[in-house]
């Protein structure tokens, strides 16, 4: 009998076995029955009660020895949280990826691999799991993640306002009215392609699951951040690239100066139209805010401790690429991934080093230009704009 059928068959006996001691108990508060009667139903009840404790520990021991056969199968089905269990799928997709071993169903399942061989080329497309977590889980490396947007759509388009009204003149901002005029209501992503290459050693591959799952994760996210910023915060950004730099001309962003740093972002931020400043944010360097902390303080060390968003005025993201600081709404810039990731990996047989490359296409779009301002100290004319005049 299988165990399906063994557990639907122990469910019709406690049925019966607590028909049955209900009857046992109704017997026993009726003085018109004879004990007898009540003796023969509690006979009975015993041997259900009985039948049902032997089908129970039948059924605990068949269990058990599924556990101990999966377990042997499947070395990932150890006792242990969800998380133990996805570092150790994670380590067993890339030991498999290098050739070493196999990748259980188990793994497959929980890292939402395509099973292979597969039409899509399947064997060769990153786990969902694993890239939704590359692509989705903030990195403390690119502080920039955790104000813009962050998707992961094939062929993305958005409308620049997400609003409208029925009425040609709802955008009262000059700035947003004059961007929306020349360059459209909408912008389309593109795909530009980056690899992200982890080297693993020996000693890593064949370490433990933590170590190698925890070594590769860190390398690819720290590897795309680095590609993040460097795209974004580009002061001379790639060919094909100067559309996802703030500090790029073509992107027409404003630059407002002002005597020292403080009164420029000041100026900067006061430049904002009210729709983008109320939900406004600075992305600056640390050492740019203490200069500015230490002119403000004028020697009383205890400001130091003042909050910077109190400083300021608005929240502050610190990032060390900011050059000079980017005051705005964030929400009006997206970095988008576009499709799945692709992996492949190789062997440096001189070195003992397994290469594991991940393929990604990207792109980072700023919605709208009139939402963000430059402060830039030495710009005494109330501010400029890029090639378009914006």
């Amino acid at each position: 009998m299988s165990l399906y059928k063994m557990k639907e068959q122990l469910a019709v006996i406690g049925v019966e076995l607590r028909t049955c001691t209900e009857e046992v108990r109704s017997l026993a508060a009726d003085s018109g029955a004879s004990i007898e009667t009540v003796r023969e139903r509690q006979k009975y009840q015993g041997e259900i009660e009985e039948r049902y404790n032997l089908l129970r520990t039948e059924i605990e021991r068949e269990e058990a020895e599924t556990r101990q056969r999966l377990k042997e199968e499947n070395p990932i089905s150890i006792t242990g949280g969800e998380e133990h269990r996805m570092q150790a799928a994670m380590a067993e997709f890339i030991r498999a990826s290098a050739g070493i071993g196999k990748i259980s169903e188990e793994a497959r399942n929980l890292l939402g691999a395509i099973p292979t061989p597969h039409a899509s080329g399947g064997e060769k497309l990153m786990p969902v799991n694993i890239q939704n977590t590359l692509v989705h889980e903030p990195f403390t490396t690119n502080p920039l993640r955790k104000v813009i947007g962050v998707s992961d759509i094939p062929g993305l388009e958005l409308p620049k306002i997400a609003y409208t009204i029925d009425d040609d003149g709802f955008v009262n901002d000059a700035d947003t009215a004059k961007e929306l005029k020349l360059k459209g209501d909408k912008v389309s992503f593109g795909r530009f392609k980056t690899k992200i290459k982890a080297r693993i050693s020996d000693t890593v591959m064949h370490g433990s699951d933590l170590s190698l799952a925890s070594y590769v994760q860190n390398a690819l996210n720290s590897g795309l951040a680095a590609k993040e910023k460097r795209v974004i915060l580009a002061e001379t950004p790639n060919t094909g690239e100067e559309h996802m730099s703030f500090y790029d001309t073509s992107n027409g962003i404003k630059r407002i100066g002002g005597t020292d740093l403080f009164k420029a972002i000041k100026n900067a931020l006061a430049d904002l139209h009210e729709d983008y400043r109320e939900s406004a944010k600075i992305a600056m360097r640390f050492a740019d805010y203490l200069e500015i902390i230490e002119a403000l303080s004028n020697g009383n060390r205890t400001f130091f401790n003042t909050p910077p968003e109190q400083v300021l005025g608005k929240p502050v993201e610190f990032c060390d690429a900011a050059v000079n600081p980017i005051v705005g709404n964030f929400n009006f810039a997206r970095l988008n991934y576009d499709g799945p990731m692709i992996y492949d990996t190789d062997k440096n047989v001189e070195t003992g080093e397994y290469l594991f490359v991940v393929t990604a296409w990207y792109d980072v779009r700023i919605l709208l230009s009139s939402a963000f301002r430059i402060a830039n100290v030495g710009i005494t004319d109330g501010g400029s704009g890029g090639s378009d005049g914006v």
